[in-house]
């Protein structure tokens, strides 16, 4: 009987019979994300005497592992593989919603000061506040109010059309680039938290904010928004980690998400969402994300 490594024939097929489904190789997205959450838990165990909600995430973060060990298992089939390229991108908002658990709903300690006074040396000012008093405008409160929601399309839109796609590589690549943008947003949220101008100064008022799109900003902020998360601004570094991860896989969509970046950054500041200095830099923190990506995963 024909032998392989010692064994024979036999012997192997009865091995590999008998071996249980294990884990494949963790892609970086999901090592990524199982250091965020263990990190997330060591921050969560610290603060649970403060902050007792934080028992809570501990219980919700054994349950990320979990799923993290459910959807990389070896025997997955067509609907598993899916479900394992699409999951971090689901997290993402269950991940979002427990930096207000971590930073006790508003009653963790901010550094406005410090980054308004950033804002007051590079611009001569608080452009936040200031802007929409100088030059309101109901028109462009509609468009840049709108520009604002738009965030979820680019992040949606992009998953979607390389979801439809045979070859997986361009959406794993996109995925891996978003997840570590919001991950090291999330951890400036942490640990160097930023009310920002939303809750800092008086918020408009008058025609500037008589409009669809500012009252549905509004109600969507008073329904999710987690107290600390201005600094830099996830929505400006996630739509530029998503246009230019896009951008070699559909140019059409990539010049569609460029213009809705463009609009979200300036509409951050107009609308009073974020300082300047947010928006700076969460114009860095996209850039370099998504280009150190395309870097590495064009050299495997």
């Amino acid at each position: 009987m024909v032998s392989v490594d010692g064994m024979d024939l036999a012997e192997t097929r009865v091995f590999a019979l008998s071996k249980p489904a294990g884990l494949r190789r963790l892609r970086p997205v999901d090592a990524l994300l199982l250091g965020y959450v263990a990190l997330m838990s060591a921050v969560a165990a610290a603060r649970v005497a403060i902050f007792p909600n934080c028992i809570w995430l501990l219980a919700a973060n054994a349950l990320i592992v979990v799923l993290v060990v459910l959807v990389t298992r070896s025997d997955l089939g067509p609907f598993g593989r899916v479900v394992h390229d699409l999951y971090p991108i689901l997290l993402l908002l269950a991940l979002y919603s427990s930096l207000d658990v971590l930073n006790g709903g508003g009653r963790v300690r901010v550094h406005d000061a410090t980054v308004q006074a950033w804002e007051a040396a590079l611009f001569g000012g608080q452009p936040s506040r200031d802007w929409w008093q100088a030059a309101p405008s109901r028109f462009w409160s509609t468009v840049l109010h709108g520009a604002y929601l738009s965030y979820y399309g680019v992040i949606v839109a992009p998953t979607l059309a390389l979801l439809a796609r045979a070859d997986r590589a361009p959406l794993r690549r996109f995925v891996l680039a978003a997840v570590a943008t919001f991950v090291i947003c999330y951890l400036c949220f942490i640990f160097f938290p930023v009310a920002g101008p939303y809750y800092a100064f008086p918020r408009p008022t008058g025609s500037f904010v008589d409009n669809p799109a500012a009252r549905l900003v509004y109600a969507v902020l008073a329904q999710g928004s987690s107290y600390g998360a201005a600094f830099p601004s996830s929505h400006v570094a996630a739509s530029v980690a998503a246009t230019i991860m896009t951008w070699p896989a559909s140019r059409r969509l990539g010049i569609a998400l460029a213009l809705a970046t463009g609009l979200l950054t300036v509409g951050v500041v107009y609308c009073q969402m974020h300082y300047a200095v947010d928006a700076v830099a969460g114009l860095i923190v996209g850039s370099i994300v998504a280009t150190a990506v395309s870097s590495v995963q064009r050299e495997k």
